[in-house]
């Protein structure tokens, strides 16, 4: 069975390359890899910029489309996702300014997931948008650093190298936004066990 990617693309689904002005012959395979192992990675950071839903499937292909066309131009000792995270948020911006959406919008893309009983899924549901709730009270700057980091997984440096902010820069955001959800989960554990009649 063929696997399904966020938004119902196949991993093979890759943009049209013919007639395309792109680099030197022999990369198409390398390439192929490169849109397989970070096709979701691309689709949840383009979802994290605000591009709705019925286009995302559509700015992903625009994505790497640009990544082939430019791929000689790839630094090959910095990280492919922070290469990756940097041309995704040029394409949503450019969606943005095309279709007037000044606001990003932030929400949840969670991965299919074996059925899981009712207090189980409320208690998901109830950390997904706790965990909404705790992002929109961040500054942006802090917001991208916290989900780049805490939600995909970059390291410092790759972070750095994808905003342009300077590495200790990086550190002290994360710092920042770690505190803030220390704090807003402590807040929010005692709201839980009210709701859930859990003992203290």
């Amino acid at each position: 069975m063929t696997d399904r990617k966020p938004g119902g693309q196949s991993p093979h689904d890759m943009p049209p390359l013919a007639a395309r002005s792109g680099p030197s012959s022999g990369v198409a395979p390398e390439f192929a890899v490169v849109f397989r192992e970070h096709h979701d990675f691309v689709w949840r950071i383009l979802r994290y910029f605000g591009v709705p839903a019925e286009a995302v499937d559509d700015k992903v292909q625009d994505v790497f489309l640009v990544v082939y066309r430019r791929w000689d131009d790839f630094d090959r000792r910095s990280s492919m996702r922070s290469w990756l995270y940097g041309i995704a948020r040029r394409v949503a911006a450019d969606l943005r300014r095309g279709t007037m959406r000044a606001e990003r919008r932030l929400r949840a893309v969670p991965d299919p997931s074996p059925a899981v009983e009712p207090d189980q899924a409320l208690a998901q549901i109830e950390a997904a948008e706790f965990v909404e709730r705790f992002l929109a009270t961040l500054d942006d700057d802090k917001r991208e650093v916290f989900v780049l980091a805490e939600l995909e997984f970059l390291t410092a440096p790759e972070i750095a190298a994808a905003t342009g902010a300077n590495t200790n820069t990086v550190y002290s955001r994360l710092r920042a936004a770690r505190a803030l959800f220390d704090r807003a989960v402590r807040r929010f554990a005692p709201e839980l066990r009210r709701t859930h009649g859990q003992p203290r």
